[in-house]
């Protein structure tokens, strides 16, 4: 966070151009702030995007938490410019959601994004979310649990 990346090179994980974005960089204190709250990381937090052919780290994702009144839990991610439309975000996502709801008492996703988000919008119809709600500014969704396609 400070510009020192040297757990990455310990990890043998490279920085993508363009990783970390300003997004990610507002993120990572809340990941970290959530992280210490936890004796040890549930899956439910936040998770790395990676190239595999060369571990260069490309976005995130992971949830905002559990919503143990209705539950679900509400999915976020991000993919930086450069590496976007490239079906990263599709694999990733899927992937997390199949393992999520390998968890029984996850019931659905949720997840939400800007009506003018257009690649965000195609993505999660692709995912078979349907929208809830909407506002002036955002659109809400949701992916039960048997409406998804493992």
């Amino acid at each position: 966070m400070k510009s020192d990346f040297r757990n990455l090179d310990s990890l043998k994980l490279n920085r993508a151009f363009g990783w970390p974005d300003a997004e990610v960089l507002e993120t990572l204190p809340k990941i970290i702030d959530n992280l210490s709250r936890v004796e040890k990381p549930t899956g439910f937090e936040s998770w790395m995007i990676i190239k595999k052919e060369n571990y260069e780290i490309i976005g995130d994702l992971g949830f905002k938490g559990f919503n143990p009144h209705d539950n679900n839990i509400d999915l976020g991610y991000g993919i930086i410019e450069e590496e976007q439309k490239k079906g990263y975000a599709l694999e990733a996502t899927n992937e997390l959601i199949a393992w999520a709801f390998l968890n029984p008492i996850v019931k659905e996703i949720t997840a939400r994004c800007l009506m003018e988000n257009e690649a965000s919008i195609h993505l999660l119809k692709k995912l078979n979310f349907k929208i809830i709600k909407q506002d002036k500014e955002m659109i809400y969704w949701c992916l039960p649990k048997f409406s998804f396609n493992y």
